[in-house]
């Protein structure tokens, strides 16, 4: 594997897993109760789930091998995959150590991080007191600062931004833009509130954005450990409800996994003997939804990338390459569908996007990045996913695209260029 660069790597896509500090030493001590019952991540030995506004939401997947923050340099998707469901295995210590999570980033050959958090990326937006969600955005951006200063020209973050009250959200914003190493503000697209970004109550955010030269730093969730399963409602819900069928559990069960080898049986739920396939099939299809959502009503659609041309995207953890699909669409609907009578799209969806301040994070595997580098140059930004159970290096990426004869150039500007660009680091 290659292991040797002669460019800078910014990994604009990696995780933090917030410790219980958090709550019990950032948080004010006159929030810590209300913190505890509006979001909360309980890691036991025996029991895990995230609670949110009171109510728990428990882990469904197998508590021994944390996916969230499974992996670490030196292992490959197929390892992480045998490994044994039987053994407890451990956290990466640098989701939640900088100095651990500075030496992961010098063997994945990564020179600058950008953060987005786990716990808070779940749960945050659905915190439904806006005082308590103020006061946690203050503990964690505070916490996530000092976790930065290990390295302040390698650690950034994405600040918390507490929309259910836009006032506490813009003196937040406000507070984050002079702290090093906020570069921008996460949002998670999905609605809040009963209301989707594409409302004109969020059009506050996205001008103090642009004015502060703050980035969107929008990133989905799977909804694995919440009700809230995509952007689009609890469509996940849906199907795990309808793709379930009675599994055969030996005896000469009638349905048709009877007699079912070790692997159906491992997704029957004791308590039902039914298959599901609801959770399994959120992490693969629900980012994809989430950000082309995103982009195609709130950028596109309701016009905020015309209306707020200067404000800076990044659209992570949802690949690139189905961004011509999506404009290939919209050019036929803005012609013959108002798609908002109050924000008319006056550009081609095409020329929005390729004057827009928006990129998109990919990864390695896709191969339209590898087959159209020139297509993506300028709108693309690499993210590892670490320390998530599919993450992957730099010298993966790095290998990749070389095996597919993208120049050198190009490879730097996918790779870190765009990245420090978009993130405001020249």
């Amino acid at each position: 594997m290659t292991t040797r660069k002669d460019f800078e790597v910014f990994d604009s896509d990696s995780h933090l897993v917030e410790p219980g500090e958090v709550w019990e030493e950032y948080l004010e001590p006159e929030y810590r109760v209300l913190g505890k019952h509006a979001l909360w991540r309980e890691e036991g030995q025996f029991d895990s789930y995230l609670k949110i506004n009171g109510r728990v939401f428990r882990d469904t997947a197998n508590p021994n091998i944390p996916r969230h923050a499974i992996w670490k340099p030196g292992m490959t998707w197929d390892s992480v995959g045998g490994l044994d469901p039987a053994v407890r295995h451990p956290m990466s210590e640098g989701a939640s150590d900088p100095r651990a999570r500075l030496r992961d980033m010098d063997a994945m050959g990564i020179d600058q991080s950008f953060l987005y958090p786990t716990w808070f990326a779940e749960g945050f937006h659905l915190v439904e007191d806006p005082d308590v969600a103020y006061a946690l955005a203050r503990a964690y951006n505070n916490w996530v600062s000092d976790f930065c200063q290990a390295a302040p020209d390698r650690l950034f973050a994405a600040a918390m931004v507490p929309l259910g009250n836009m006032d506490f959200a813009m003196a937040e914003l406000r507070r984050a833009a002079g702290m090093r190493c906020f570069r921008g503000a996460f949002i998670r697209p999905m609605f809040m509130e009963g209301r989707y970004l594409t409302h004109p109550y969020y059009d506050p955010l996205w001008s103090e954005l642009e004015r502060l030269g703050m980035t969107a730093a929008v990133h989905p969730s799977a909804g694995l450990w919440n009700p809230e399963w995509t952007s689009h409602g609890p469509f996940f819900e849906k199907i795990k409800g309808r793709l379930t069928q009675t599994a055969g559990l030996g005896g000469g069960g009638g349905g048709p996994n009877a007699g079912g080898s070790t692997s159906d049986r491992n997704r029957v739920s004791p308590a039902t003997g039914m298959v599901s396939l609801g959770h399994p099939l959120a992490p693969i299809l629900s980012h994809w939804l989430d950000n082309h959502m995103f982009v195609a009503s709130t950028l596109i659609g309701y016009t905020v990338m015309e209306r707020f041309p200067d404000m800076r995207v990044v659209m992570a953890h949802g690949k690139a390459s189905w961004m011509e699909e999506v404009l290939e669409k919209m050019e036929a609907s803005t012609r013959v569908i108002p798609l908002q009578h109050y924000y008319p799209v006056s550009t081609e969806p095409e020329e929005t996007w390729e004057e827009g301040c928006v990129m998109l994070g990919f990864d390695a595997e896709e191969r339209l990045i590898q087959e159209l580098p020139h297509a993506y140059e300028r709108k693309v930004v690499w993210g590892s996913r670490y320390p998530h159970h599919d993450t992957s290096s730099a010298w993966d990426a790095i290998e990749a695209l070389t095996r597919a004869d993208v120049e050198r150039p190009v490879i730097a500007r996918m790779m870190g260029g765009n990245a420090r660009e978009q993130f405001g680091l020249g």
